[in-house]
């Protein structure tokens, strides 16, 4: 049967890859994004049954109306995928850069939109057996990252997925997975790290979107598999 799925932030990157990637199994998929109108409304209708949502996770707001699109749409909801979030890229040891207004804005969409959309879909993912996969990162694992408030917002968001998973099984099951460098459009141009990781990690490359794109696939459909956070990083975490 197919299933509903509600991928946030998936006009590029790795929202995109997972939501081709559900659409390719015949599932129905839901296409979200801040912005891009436009670019969401040409993918959504270059893949069958599917549909666009506009809406910004850190509104509030925003994630009540979210799911209740979805609801309208298709009547249900199988898989929430968490993907949506933003980082501001900031040397570790420059902590004036780190602002109060950069720790809140990564924040609002990186935690407390995940935990808003969870809440907002939790009845819906009850009566489905549904499964939510958040899109963590090794910096929630690792001293690393792109700065000090985004890598710790990504380990307040492992430790949500456990919670989430302890308090809401047996009828939905959370993970996360927690990609390392992955090519994107956000990381294009940031040619020191990628070649770090290639000399470091022991696959000798950044990771693809598609990379990270079937562990949650795999995540939304494993029966037995719960309050999870999968490093996808070619073993840079390992290795570092």
């Amino acid at each position: 049967m197919a299933r509903v799925v509600l991928v946030t932030g998936s006009t590029s990157g790795i929202g995109e890859a997972t939501a081709r990637r559900f659409s390719q199994n015949g599932d129905f998929v839901v296409f979200n994004s801040r912005r891009s109108r436009d670019e969401g409304e040409h993918l959504a209708a270059s893949m069958i049954n599917s549909h666009y949502v506009q809406g910004d996770v850190g509104d509030p707001g925003d994630c009540t109306r979210i799911i209740r699109e979805v609801i309208d749409a298709y009547g249900r909801l199988d898989v929430l995928v968490n993907n949506a979030g933003i980082t501001h890229k900031i040397a570790h040891r420059d902590l004036d850069a780190a602002t109060d207004e950069i720790w809140r804005e990564i924040f609002d969409v990186n935690v407390f939109g995940t935990w808003n959309l969870c809440v907002a879909a939790m009845e819906h993912l009850r009566v489905t057996k549904g499964a939510i996969v958040n899109v963590s990162s090794v910096a929630g694992l690792r001293p690393t990252g792109s700065s000090i408030p985004y890598a710790t917002s990504k380990a307040a968001l492992n430790h949500m997925t456990v919670l989430l998973a302890k308090a809401v099984g047996p009828d939905v099951r959370v993970n996360a997975v927690a990609p390392g460098l992955i090519t994107t459009p956000w990381t294009s141009e940031w040619e020191v790290e990628h070649n770090f990781v290639a000399t470091v990690a022991p696959l000798r490359r950044s990771g693809t979107p598609g990379d990270v794109a079937d562990v949650i696939f795999d995540l939304s459909q494993s029966p037995y598999v719960t309050g999870q956070v999968v490093a996808v990083d070619g073993g840079f975490s390992i290795a570092t």
